[in-house]
């Protein structure tokens, strides 16, 4: 997602949608300058994907308390309508509302980072690769002073973990330029499907492992 995200969004409004950190320096040199409406509109990108964080860690919350097992089904769904409503907008309408486009993404983006870093308890981000590379560089050269097997095999579990992570953010990237090219920003349309995708599958992933267990259950 991140990464059809991140392409089809610096494609379209020449924006970074799926982090905040390029924003924050262009905030702060705009105010140096005392260009304070630019400034702001920096400071709203960094806004809404901090609201998208919020409002995914406030259902998050609130779901556990009802059903732990759907903590994440209000997020992923919320962030599949934004994609597919921004996929589905006029091209017009897309240029002439480049900033209202990024805010959309940006929130939909910070929805999808707080899922995952909350269901994965903090081990996993998937919106921007600094935190990804760094932790890969970190644990790569743990293999060099960690020996025994027991901790080396949980060192390859993690860097694989990082390294697929790292390799479907490009996949996403470039299947976005691709397709860019020919769909221009429904590319989002595609991504809202595939999320749409996970969600049924997950539902009856989980359905057939309660039938397994009833059915090996003694008594059944």
């Amino acid at each position: 997602m991140a990464g059809i995200v991140n392409v089809g969004g610096v494609l379209a409004v020449q924006r970074l949608t799926t982090n905040v950190t390029g924003h924050f320096a262009f905030f702060v040199d705009e105010m140096f300058k005392l260009h304070f409406w630019q400034g702001f509109i920096y400071f709203l990108y960094i806004f809404f994907f901090f609201l998208g964080s919020f409002v995914s860690g406030m259902l998050t919350e609130f779901v556990a308390r009802k059903n732990e097992r759907l903590i994440y089904v209000l997020p992923v769904i919320i962030e599949c309508t934004i994609l597919l409503l921004v996929g589905l907008l006029p091209a017009r309408v897309i240029k002439s509302n480049p900033d209202t486009i990024a805010f959309s993404l940006l929130f939909a983006m910070g929805l999808q980072n707080s899922l995952v870093t909350t269901i994965s308890n903090a081990v996993v981000r998937t919106t921007h690769l600094t935190g990804l590379f760094t932790d890969l560089g970190i644990e790569l050269s743990q293999l060099f002073f960690y020996k025994s097997m027991q901790k080396r095999i949980k060192l390859f579990s993690s860097i694989r973990l990082r390294l697929t992570i790292i390799s479907f953010f490009f996949m996403g990237g470039i299947a976005s330029g691709i397709l860019y090219s020919q769909i221009n920003l429904r590319v989002l349309v595609i991504a809202s499907c595939l999320l749409a995708t996970g969600l049924i599958y997950d539902s009856i992933k989980f359905k057939l492992i309660v039938l397994k267990r009833r059915l090996r259950a003694p008594g059944s």
